[in-house]
């Protein structure tokens, strides 16, 4: 295809890199608060050659499957390029999942090894081990292996001292074999309304998409991203390709309760998230605000109200009037820049993908200075179909495809795609393939959604989560869920009214937000799950939802709500990716939803 390079396979492509960037900064992680070591291009190369080595003493074949179950990190990435690097098959797991969903990937998977992060991730994995028959080597990536035992587990340190036995022809030789139609990853799909599939990703996915990313994404020299999306996720994986392919700098974070932290010590030009984080951190700011009050609270609406003219002129591509810029160089010292501190000060621009972003966050982003741009992409499609571009793009739409990928609109209003980016299939799974993948190439995304006449696509909805009314009205819940999200005491949103004759809705309390309320109006409690029933909060968020309701049509309209503690993985109720399990969350809330019905 006309400007994209045909790599053999991801080993290539880091060859070429290396070339191309050799002693520039690669990956840099945190080994306190505060504190970075790092490592250039070169030797990230002779790491990922020793590691792969390492596989090959060990055993490792091409074809076979190596899990790793860890939350992202400078040893997650090295991992997974060795295991490319000698034709095998990276399989990740979220760090989050408990041992019984562990135990199917591995098996699903047939993984042969398995990299886990710390001592709490072995124990899942010796506790299933049993039923593992396949699985004959577990490398520990921090601390030291356990003694006893069968000798499987190996720590870090002795895995890498493995790949001595192994010449530099013999891997050479290996590396030889691999091809860009080899299968270099399987991603497990979160599995929402049934088990888990197993995506097959081939070198070519991932070198292509890399590609298609970098064609539309803004970069300049010398810029360096953050992550600490899970690399489990193909969201995060598919940055972490495109930036060994640009020779960026990339920062891992430590773990996702040190985020903040993190970010203000990284200072990143630029970082891919889920929405989940622009809206904690959108509904702190307003509610922190709100419950100032007085003076703080006139200046935030006023330099909200400059820093919306100044977005619209930029949306326009327009230059804003002289005085317009005075007020907003003020507006930026006395309250933007504060928003820009906390995301670590130099942020030009961000991702939001895996999840619908509400326009009005990412308006109000885009007046405080910081570009929300957001995108879509599948597990199917390697994370990525389309992308807002930096200098091209409309809140609520997720943008033009990228480059080399091809979108259309099925009869039915489904929302196809086709290129080098689609998986080559579903592991062990031909009939969830062929129900997936057309003869000529198509990805049936489950989407709904438009393409206006400049290529741009809007998401409408998720086909199998349409909400008929009994009236006969067909509703898409995520535009009415993110609108009542937009209240800065409501954290989740679950719209249900299908076959009923009205909608309803269970929602979650914003912690911080809800504790600041309750402590302003001398309401006694010790944790805010204690407020899930109270009167005066029941009512607070009853008038929330009555207000937001104003913007929505009439039938869309949520005429009862229920509070229930928040939606968690812990529960059962959300995927590692923090989608909520719906059919479950209908069970185990059964008798407070046919409450919102009786009568």
């Amino acid at each position: 295809m006309e400007g994209f390079q045909d790599y053999p396979n991801v080993y290539g492509m880091l060859r070429e890199t290396v070339e191309r960037c050799s002693g520039d900064s690669a990956y840099r992680w945190f080994t306190a608060s505060g504190v970075t070591a790092s490592t250039d291009w070169t030797s990230f190369l002779g790491e990922v050659r020793q590691a792969a080595k390492s596989l090959m003493a060990l055993g490792i074949q091409k074809d076979d499957k190596v899990s790793i179950l860890s939350y992202s990190s400078y040893r997650w990435v090295l991992s997974d390029i060795a295991v490319n690097t000698v034709g095998a098959a990276t399989v990740g797991i979220y760090h989050s999942l408990p041992a019984r969903d562990c135990l199917y990937i591995l098996s699903h998977s047939d993984s042969v090894a398995v990299f886990v992060q710390n001592a709490e991730q072995l124990e899942k994995v010796l506790a299933v081990r049993k039923d593992l028959p396949a699985l004959q080597t577990i490398v520990l990536m921090e601390g030291s292996a356990p003694g006893g035992g069968d000798g499987s587990v190996v720590s870090f340190e002795a895995f890498k001292a493995m790949g001595a036995s192994v010449s530099e022809e013999e891997l050479d030789a290996r590396i030889a074999s691999v091809g860009p139609q080899d299968v270099a990853a399987i991603v497990y799909t979160s599995g929402t309304t049934g088990i888990p599939k197993g995506a097959m990703l081939t070198h070519d996915n991932l070198t292509f998409t890399a590609q298609s990313v970098e064609k539309s994404v803004y970069w300049k020299p010398g810029d360096e991203v953050f992550l600490f999306l899970p690399l489990a996720h193909v969201f995060a994986r598919t940055c972490v390709y495109t930036s060994l392919l640009s020779g960026t700098a990339l920062t891992f974070c430590r773990a996702m309760d040190s985020i903040a932290e993190d970010l203000k010590a990284a200072r990143p030009h630029w970082f891919p998230s889920v929405p989940r984080i622009y809206e904690k951190v959108y509904a702190k700011i307003i509610g922190g605000v709100e419950a100032k009050g007085g003076v703080s609270l006139k200046i935030f609406r006023w330099a909200m109200s400059v820093g919306r003219q100044v977005s619209r002129y930029r949306q326009a591509g327009r230059e804003e009037p002289l005085l317009l810029k005075v007020f907003y160089a003020a507006a930026t010292r006395l309250v933007f820049s504060k928003i820009q501190a906390a995301l670590g000060g130099r942020v030009r621009w961000c991702i939001s993908g895996a999840a619908p972003l509400d326009p009005e966050i990412g308006r109000f982003f885009h007046a405080a200075g910081v570009l929300v741009v957001e995108g879509i992409g599948m597990t199917e499609n390697t994370s990525f179909s389309n992308l807002n571009r930096y200098d091209n793009y409309r809140f609520g739409w997720v943008g033009p495809p990228g480059p080399g990928i091809e979108q259309k609109i099925a009869d039915d209003g489904e929302i196809l795609f086709r290129g080098r980016n689609v998986m080559k299939g579903y592991y062990k799974m031909p009939d969830e393939t062929k129900r997936t993948l057309s003869a000529d190439g198509w990805l049936h995304s489950g989407d709904l959604g438009e393409i206006d006449d400049e290529n741009f696509l809007r998401v409408t909805g998720r086909k199998k989560d349409i909400i008929v009314t009994s009236g006969g009205k067909n509703i898409a819940p995520s535009a009415i869920e993110l609108t009542l999200a937009q209240s800065p005491y409501i954290n989740q949103v679950f719209v249900i009214g299908d076959k009923r004759n009205y909608l309803t809705a269970l929602v979650t309390l914003d912690p911080d937000n809800i504790a600041a309320y309750a402590n302003a109006r001398g309401i006694s409690f010790s944790h805010t799950e204690e407020l899930v029933g109270n009167r005066e909060i029941v009512t607070l968020i009853e008038q929330e939802v009555a207000d937001r309701n104003q913007e929505l049509a009439s039938f869309e309209t949520v005429k009862k709500v229920t509070i229930v503690p928040e939606f968690t993985i812990e529960q059962g109720l959300l995927t590692p990716t923090m989608k909520l399990k719906k059919m479950m969350a209908l069970e185990r809330y059964r008798e407070q939803i046919d409450a919102m019905y009786a009568g």
